[in-house]
């Protein structure tokens, strides 16, 4: 007995992005939130269900129609997951970080999902791209759609991977710049602040990355659950984007760590030229100094003081010994 439906009042349902029906690749209905369960238990068809930040009633709904584990919902409701992959009885529960440049900073999200026979739950929370594109290239290729949760799987995971693709070109781009300019003049305040930010996005961003190469392993090789074999080399495909990235990640970190070293070095560098023409001037003004304050001493007897040509004689020392220093100190580099 085939389940009818009344497809556009599902997308009606607050946090429900679409929840269709499929069999043999193709979409056959749009369903309700209610009737998800018995569409899932027809031969040949499965329900795909995505959702934005949904209510907890939403999930419990979901909960009832596919029996999903009371501790998965939980983690789905709480959105402060590490990237993991969870098996309860015959449904598998995934969680992966998404991410985005908002405002030139990381912003991370999470996606959650439910995997089990009939049945696929995407739940997106935070920051993320839209999953409709992802959506309608799957809907396109109904051979490979035919494969049902285990494909739809790869092509969520494969979808967040590449998204992390224009994160790492545009901080790629300002890391660049930022190294051109440090070999031009010393980084502003603000610069090494943003040097600092970077870094710190980078780092999150890592978290987020280095453990799903884990879950995509286990995935590849079945560790956790049965997946078609002819999906397994998609998640390799999916581990070695990743691997990239992290590589990519690591690179732009040491790239960072070096334009701070060199900001500090080119810092110190720039007193260092300073202290040393500082102490330049201060040895040439200490001359004059020197003299004057021997003839400011309040003595009567002091030789030079009825000499005619006395004036002269020490303005021209002065300005001789000046002079020396200054033509020294010019040798040297210090002024």
């Amino acid at each position: 007995m085939s389940v009818q439906s009344t497809a556009p009042a599902a997308l009606q349902t607050p946090g429900v992005v679409m929840s269709a029906a499929y069999a043999n690749g193709h979409r056959v209905s749009e369903v309700r939130i209610e009737e998800a369960g018995a569409w899932a238990r027809q031969p040949g068809h499965f329900v795909w269900i995505g959702l934005f930040e949904p209510s907890l009633e939403l999930l419990q709904q979901l909960q009832a129609q596919f029996s999903l584990h009371p501790l998965a919902i939980e983690d789905a409701q709480s959105a402060h997951q590490r990237p993991k992959l969870e098996s309860y009885g015959d449904c598998l529960f995934v969680v992966a970080r998404t991410a985005q440049l908002l405002k030139g900073r990381l912003a991370l999200g999470e996606t959650h999902l439910f995997i089990g026979r009939g049945f696929v739950v995407t739940v997106r929370h935070g920051a993320s791209a839209s999953y409709a594109p992802m959506r309608e290239k799957a809907e396109s290729c109904p051979k490979l759609l035919g494969h049902g949760e285990d494909y739809i799987l790869y092509a969520v995971l494969d979808f967040i991977v590449d998204n992390y693709a224009p994160v790492m070109e545009t901080i790629m781009a300002e890391v660049e710049a930022i190294e051109d300019r440090i070999l031009k003049r010393e980084l502003l305040p603000s610069e090494i602040e943003r040097l600092y930010l970077l870094r710190r996005d980078l780092l999150r961003l890592r978290t987020a990355v280095v453990p799903l190469v884990e879950v995509c392993r286990k995935l590849e090789h079945g560790d956790m659950v049965a997946i078609d074999q002819e999906m397994q080399p998609l998640f390799r495909d999916v581990s070695d984007h990743l691997r990239r990235v992290q590589d990519e990640i690591d690179a732009l970190r040491e790239v960072l760590a070096f334009a701070f070293e060199a900001s500090l070095m080119l810092g110190q560098a720039q007193q260092t030229v300073i202290t040393r023409r500082l102490a330049a001037w201060a040895a040439i003004l200490a001359v004059p100094t020197a003299i004057a304050g021997i003839y400011g001493m309040n003595f009567e007897v002091m030789p030079e003081l009825k000499w005619r040509y006395g004036y002269y004689a020490v303005l021209t020392g002065i300005f001789a010994v000046c002079a020396l220093l200054y033509w020294r100190f010019r040798k040297n580099g210090w002024v």
